[in-house]
């Protein structure tokens, strides 16, 4: 595939058990909301909220092998969390190219990820550069 305005990519990416208990173990973020189930619930989730920064890990690996190209660099990215995304969600994931600006050999895309409701649970925009 060739990088052009309105390209679209989709993944599907779990929010599974390995993925969860391995950021707690790389980054120690144990906060309650993440860990503790009754926590949550209380405070008006229906169980454990994933860490957002999951969705991030999901972003570099879109850019990092899904990419026709591996001479690419993120630039910038900006995301924000709409829902709450819980253990075993499955999550679909679609990036549009919305700018291509060959001079300075960069790519804007516009991204959200869905859950299974077809919610949005986070939205935003990445731009990478062509090294």
């Amino acid at each position: 595939m060739i990088l052009q305005v309105g390209s679209v990519f989709t993944e599907d990416f779990i929010i599974s058990n390995e993925i969860y208990t391995g950021f707690i173990q790389l980054f120690k973020d144990k906060n309650p909301l993440h860990t503790d189930e009754q926590f949550a619930i209380t405070k008006g989730f229906k169980g454990k909220v994933m860490h957002g920064n999951i969705l991030n890990g999901f972003l570099s690996y879109f850019i990092g092998e899904l990419m026709p190209t591996k001479d690419v660099i993120i630039h910038s990215q900006e995301i924000q969390f709409k829902n709450a995304v819980y253990l075993n969600d499955s999550l679909q994931f679609e990036a549009e190219i919305i700018g291509f600006y060959e001079s300075v050999k960069a790519v804007e895309f516009k991204f959200h990820f869905r859950n299974k409701d077809k919610k949005v649970v986070a939205k935003g925009k990445i731009q990478i550069g062509i090294i």
